[in-house]
């Protein structure tokens, strides 16, 4: 019987920062790497991204012994949309095997990765497979973000980020896929321009497919680095989640709407004023912020840190997902004409 053969796509723009840990990731897989075609797909970055990943290109190659091309086991592609969902479906659409890997050039991942992915599938039966969100981290900011959105606080609790989690879900950090899937889901929205993972997963369940989380498929993603990067980037989240949520009523979740009804509820404290009963809510709130951020926190500098991140989180997502509302309706009515 034939080795499985795997295409693992890569959506990169201005990875400069990231790209030594990602292609040292990528040395150490020991699944083989004849068996192995890697997919970047530029979303036209300024920075030096693509010069270094053609050097790779040659000594990553020159490495292997099927006598193929190159351009069979690694390809950069153009992405001129530039957003992830116009990348995975630009990769999709290239793959040459079986199975897509999805990767994500801010992670660092397991040298025996690619093996565990193909394996879980092979021995779990399920059409999509991936692990839990591990963290790791170069800065205090960088680390107490890890620390919050692993816990219940920040965003819930969902089974991504429990790391002994073994069975089917929901999602998966970033995902395996067999081809087929594509055959019954179609492809990633391209209106999406975050969360676009998530509702891809929610759809392909509401069709009936599996997905299956596997602790022994091991990454390590590296959060924002600044308050300002963590904010947009929950916001995005946010803004995009009416219009996951809209397309599959099944995904929602309170964890879901909590931040935006924490956002309208600061809105109206001015109100306190005349009705002191309204405090509440933010002493319980301010009161979970602390608890939380001592419990959680590995250290004082983090723990500081936290009292930043944790409402940085919560309002991005929030406010996000307040300006999504009508944004989603308007989306809606653009396909219904």
């Amino acid at each position: 019987m034939e080795a499985e053969r795997i295409s693992v796509l890569i959506p990169v723009f201005n990875e400069s920062d990231y790209l030594d840990t990602l292609i040292d990731s990528l040395a150490k897989q020991s699944f083989p790497r004849e068996a192995t075609e890697l997919i970047f797909i530029d979303g036209g970055s300024t920075d030096d991204t693509v010069q270094r990943l053609e050097k790779l290109r040659d000594s990553y190659v020159a490495e292997i012994e099927s006598g193929l091309p190159a351009i069979d086991h690694f390809r950069i592609l153009d992405n001129p949309n530039r957003t992830v969902s116009y990348a995975l479906n630009i990769g999709v659409a290239g793959a040459s095997h079986g199975i897509i890997l999805r990767l994500d050039a801010h992670c660092e991942y397991a040298g025996d990765y690619f093996e565990k992915v193909v394996e879980t599938l092979t021995e779990s039966g399920a059409d999509i497979v991936g692990g839990p969100t591990r963290v790791a981290s170069r800065s205090t900011f960088q680390g107490a973000v890890g620390q919050a959105i692993c816990s219940r606080f920040a965003v819930g609790g969902s089974r991504v980020h429990q790391l002994d989690y073994r069975g089917d879900t929901d999602s998966v950090t970033f995902g395996s896929w067999r081809r087929e899937v594509f055959e019954k889901t179609g492809s990633f929205d391209v209106r999406l321009v975050r969360n676009q993972d998530d509702e891809f997963h929610y759809r392909a369940t509401s069709l009936g497919l599996r997905i299956y989380q596997e602790p022994d498929i091991k990454l390590y993603y590296y959060p924002r680095e600044t308050p300002t990067g963590l904010f947009k980037q929950y916001f995005q989240y946010g803004k995009y989640k009416p219009l996951v949520l809209r397309k599959v009523k099944s995904a929602i979740r309170l964890r879901h709407l909590a931040p935006s009804a924490f956002v309208l509820y600061l809105l109206a404290l001015p109100l306190a004023v005349m009705f002191p009963v309204l405090l509440g809510p933010a002493l319980l709130y301010l009161t979970a912020l602390a608890v939380s951020s001592l419990v959680i926190g590995r250290d004082f500098k983090e723990r500081i840190c936290l009292f930043v991140v944790y409402p940085l989180i919560h309002l991005g997502y929030g406010l996000g997902f307040l300006v999504g509302l009508p944004l989603t309706f308007e989306a809606e009515a653009t396909l219904s004409c």
